[in-house]
């Protein structure tokens, strides 16, 4: 061969030997990249299990250099298996095969990457398996059952509550129709608090007070005389105090005030008004 045929033959070589040195990431420029301060940093924290602080450090050495493949595979295995992100984990497993796109460990990333999609779609459509939801339906048909049976109890309840209710207001009318079915037999004795006048509890605080009259001086057969007093202006009738009659009632009869009553029997004592008693009505 002649020496123009070798010299050809050298520089061909020499362009395809710098052609696929300028296609594959040489191992100085990797070993330039881990020796970068910020991925160091990273490095040691990551030795320390201090994983924040550690994804923090590879983040400033991405700002340093955005296409570093080093710093973005630390940090897909860091988001992987210690952050647990693993949207973030596939992003820079995907940065680090674009960077990198002949590593040695291209398809075990891959692999990763599987892995993250797979446990990303599991956290977003978390479903429950088949002997699971049947242990939830059963479960909820049970407690739908108990909720039943308590209404069924509370009604009952209701029920009760309401039959007392209404016996309770029913007691009020039958007891009043028993009253007056059974009236109470008439006492001598005055309770309506009408009848009394202040001053005039017994007969002994008046001091002016005159004998009650007699019933035997009364006429048995009428009701009421007309008597004569010594005023030939004024006139006064007796009545014959009846079962259940009050002085209350008895000035209502007669159309007269329960003072004026009171006034023209100043020795009366209402509380103890009895049946044939005499009452001078003015």
């Amino acid at each position: 061969m002649s020496f123009l045929g070798r010299l050809r033959l050298s520089l061909a070589t020499a362009l395809l030997v710098a052609g696929v040195a300028g296609c594959l990431p040489s191992e100085p420029s990797q070993q330039e990249e881990e020796k970068e301060p910020h991925f160091v940093l990273g490095s040691s924290r990551v030795k320390a299990m201090d994983y924040e602080g550690a994804v923090e450090a590879f983040e400033e050495s991405l700002e340093v250099d955005p296409h570093s493949a080093a710093a973005h595979y630390q940090l897909g295995c860091l988001f992987e298996a210690n952050v647990k992100d693993p949207a973030a984990a596939i992003y820079h497993y995907q940065q680090y095969l674009k960077y990198d796109p002949s590593a040695d460990n291209a398809q075990i990333i891959s692999q990763h990457i599987d892995s993250c999609k797979q446990r990303l779609a599991q956290d977003v459509l978390a479903l429950p398996s088949t002997s699971a939801a049947q242990q939830q339906l059963e479960h909820l048909v049970e407690q739908n059952r108990q909720l039943l049976q308590q209404v069924d109890q509370l009604q009952t309840v209701i029920k009760q509550w309401n039959a007392y209710y209404a016996s309770q207001l029913a007691a009020p009318a039958s007891l009043q129709r028993q009253v007056i079915a059974n009236p109470q037999p008439a006492v001598n004795v005055s309770p309506t608090p009408d009848d009394i006048s202040p001053g005039s509890d017994t007969p002994a605080a008046q001091p002016n007070a005159t004998p009650t009259p007699s019933p035997s001086r009364t006429i048995v057969h009428a009701e009421s005389t007309t008597v004569s007093t010594s005023s030939p202006r004024t006139s006064k009738h007796v009545h014959t105090v009846q079962p259940n009659e009050t002085l209350a009632s008895i000035a209502r009869k007669s159309s007269v005030s329960l003072s004026s009553l009171l006034a023209a029997n100043p020795g009366l004592n209402p509380k103890k008004l009895h049946v044939g008693q005499s009452v001078v009505i003015p």
